[in-house]
């Protein structure tokens, strides 16, 4: 059997770069990144298929890297390049995850972890596998605090809604709204091996095969209109799906998006107003935003 093969970046620098560093790494396509603070200095490692990924294209990454920082006036970061096999990566990065509280209702366990139960709280158990989404980023946070605004305070009759988790990297958030109360939820990611993190998470956290739908795609593949939505995504990607929105929601649906700077949200709101669509509330965590978004009836 073949060994997968992956590149591990290695990022120093500085706690106040970590936003545009986690923005870059993203947008490039690095998955399972893990931050370590180390007091005045910040090390994240995160991890590229080495499969169709040159030498020269990383190289290229660690130049956009000091780019970015020289042009926000900040000391341009370390970075070393080194090469994992699919065991190592699986493991190297692990250690640096541990369990976490967000908001006021979830308690994410790594998957290694033997979960302890936690009064108050819904355990959250996640194995991202080859997919990008521990529940550690700030945009994985926000959603999930917009989400138990949304569902965990609202009267249990009207919880039992559907939902729909657009790039459902690890399925945190379409797990975490069934969590809550959700009736249905239908979970699309252009990668596989999303897919196959999410079918593993639902088990791993005891859900139900039939109220989670888990498909390769996007929101054309979802079969019926939905109640609500997430969408944790680059801005760019989430300004080309605005204009499928509406055959997405029912006409009283509203959605949650991320994924976005600060200073990206004019743009997205920008389009969302010209397809029709109300900016509900705006929540900032660091240099991240989140937007709830309804139709403009």
């Amino acid at each position: 059997m073949t060994v997968r093969k992956w590149w591990e970046v290695q990022v120093v620098a500085q706690p106040e770069q970590e936003d545009s560093i986690f923005w870059r790494l993203q947008d490039f396509g690095c998955l399972g990144m893990a931050t370590e603070d180390r007091g005045t200095t910040l090390f994240i490692r995160s991890y590229v298929p080495m499969a169709g990924m040159s030498w020269l294209d990383v190289s290229s990454l660690a130049l956009w890297l000091q780019q970015d920082a020289i042009a926000q006036r900040m000391r341009p970061p370390q970075t070393r390049i080194e090469v994992l096999d699919e065991e190592d990566w699986a493991t190297s990065w692990k250690q640096f995850w541990h369990p976490q509280e967000v908001g006021d209702m979830f308690m994410v366990y790594p998957a290694w972890y033997d979960p302890l139960p936690v009064p108050g709280r819904l355990v959250l158990r996640l194995d991202p596998g080859s997919a990008f989404g521990t529940g550690s980023h700030p945009t994985t946070q926000l959603c999930l605090e917009a989400l138990e605004m949304r569902l965990g305070f609202a009267p249990l009759e009207e919880r039992g809604i559907t939902f729909a988790d657009i790039g459902c990297g690890s399925g945190v958030l379409s797990i975490a709204a069934l969590l809550l109360g959700a009736a249905h939820a239908y979970a699309v990611d252009t990668d596989i091996l999303a897919v196959e993190a999410t079918h593993h998470n639902s088990a791993l956290n005891g859900v139900d095969g039939d109220r989670l739908w888990v498909r390769e795609g996007s929101i054309a593949d979802i079969p019926e209109a939905v109640d609500g939505f997430a969408c944790n995504i680059l801005a760019e990607v989430v300004v080309q799906l605005i204009p499928q929105f509406a055959q997405l929601l029912k006409p009283t649906g509203w959605g949650v998006l991320s994924g976005l700077l600060m200073d990206q949200v004019p743009m997205v709101a920008e389009q969302l107003e010209r397809h029709q669509w109300k900016v509900l509330t705006i929540w900032k965590r660091q240099s991240w935003a989140c937007l709830t978004i309804a139709q403009n009836l």
